[in-house]
C-alpha cells in the first residue's frame, strides 16, 4: 500500500462524441442531457465516474485493494458486511463504524477515490469524502440532439407476427449528437487523500482510466467517444498554491471554423497559457 499523495491537483478533461449519445436523460426519454438556457450539452459527474469504475474493474478485477463498491447489480449492504466480518464482535458500535470505514477505504478503489455514503442501517460504515471530485462536463458549443428512425426486421412475439401478417418490421428511434466537444473539470485533494489512503498508485490508475476508459465502453447508443486532452495542474504542496478557477482560465478552447457547425476536433484549437504560472504550480499534458 503506497502512502497517500502529498500534492493537490486540478485538471481539465476534453472529450468528444461523434454521432452518439454521451449521457442520456431518463426524465427526457433518454435524450442527450442539455442546458435549456444555453442549449449546451451536459455529461454528469457520475457518468464519468461510472466509466472510471468500469475501467478499474476491467483492468484490476480480482486484485487486492481494487474491488469496486458501486458496481452493476451490487447489494451495498453485502459489500459492507464483508468489512464487519473482519471485526471482533466485542467492539463498540462507534469503533465498528470507524474500523469498517477504514476497511472499506483500503479494499475498494472507488471508496477511497470518490468517497461513499455507507451509513446504512445494517453494517454501518459511515461516510467518506473522496479526494477526487468531478464537475459536470459541458459542451463547448450548443448541441442539436437528433432523433433518428431505425428499423428492426423482426418482432418479439408470435402474436406480433400474426398482427403484422408476416411483415415483421418494427420501428424505433435513436437519439444522437452529431458532434460535441465536452469540457470537464476535476479536483484531487491531498488533504482528503490522507483520510482515505488514496496513494500515488491510485492516482496513476485514475489518469490511466481517463485516457483509456472510452475504448472499453463502446455501445451502439454512445457512438464514437474519445478523450482529446488531459491537462493537469500540479501543486507542490498539499493545500495548493493557486485558486483552481484561475488555473482553469489558462486553458482556452476556440473554434477555428465558424462558418459551419463543428464536426471534428480539428475544428477547435486548444491552448494553455503557461507563462507566469503561480509559484509552485506546474502543468503536465497527459493527453
Amino acid at each position: 500500500m503506497s502512502d497517500a499523495i502529498k500534492n493537490r491537483y486540478e485538471f481539465v478533461y476534453l472529450f468528444e462524441v461523434v454521432n452518439g449519445n454521451p449521457n442520456g436523460d431518463p426524465d427526457a426519454g433518454n435524450l442527450p442531457r442539455i442546458d435549456p438556457e444555453t442549449s449546451k450539452g451536459l455529461v454528469t459527474d457520475v457518468c464519468l465516474k461510472r466509466k472510471v469504475r468500469n475501467y478499474v474493474e476491467l483492468t484490476r478485477g480480482g486484485q487486492a485493494r481494487y474491488d469496486i463498491y458501486v458496481k452493476e447489480k451490487a447489494v451495498l449492504t453485502r459489500q459492507q458486511q464483508r468489512a464487519y466480518e473482519t471485526l471482533p464482535d466485542s467492539l463498540a458500535d462507534a469503533d465498528k463504524i470507524t474500523q469498517g470505514r477504514a476497511w472499506m477505504c483500503q479494499n475498494f478503489y472507488d471508496v477511497r477515490t470518490f468517497g461513499a455514503v455507507m451509513s446504512l442501517r445494517e453494517f454501518n460504515c459511515g461516510q467518506v469524502r473522496g479526494p477526487v471530485q468531478l464537475a459536470f462536463a459541458e459542451s463547448h458549443d450548443p448541441i442539436v440532439p437528433m432523433e433518428i428512425s431505425i428499423t428492426r426486421m423482426a418482432v418479439a412475439t408470435e402474436r406480433e407476427a400474426e398482427e403484422q401478417k408476416g411483415d415483421n418490421r418494427t420501428m424505433g428511434r435513436k437519439s444522437i449528437v452529431p458532434y460535441g466537444l465536452y469540457r470537464g473539470h476535476g479536483f484531487v485533494s491531498a488533504h482528503l487523500a490522507g483520510q482515505t489512503g488514496f496513494g500515488e498508485d491510485d492516482l496513476t490508475l485514475f489518469w490511466e482510466a481517463l485516457q483509456q476508459m472510452f475504448d472499453h465502453d463502446r455501445s451502439a447508443a454512445r457512438g464514437q467517444m474519445a478523450p482529446r486532452r488531459l491537462i493537469v495542474f500540479r501543486h507542490d504542496s498539499a493545500l495548493g498554491n493557486a485558486p483552481a478557477h484561475k488555473l482553469f482560465e489558462r486553458v482556452n478552447v476556440e473554434r477555428t471554423a465558424t462558418d459551419r457547425p463543428p464536426r471534428s476536433f480539428a475544428d477547435y484549437a486548444v491552448t494553455v497559457d503557461e507563462a507566469g504560472l503561480p509559484a509552485g504550480v506546474s502543468v503536465e499534458h497527459m493527453l
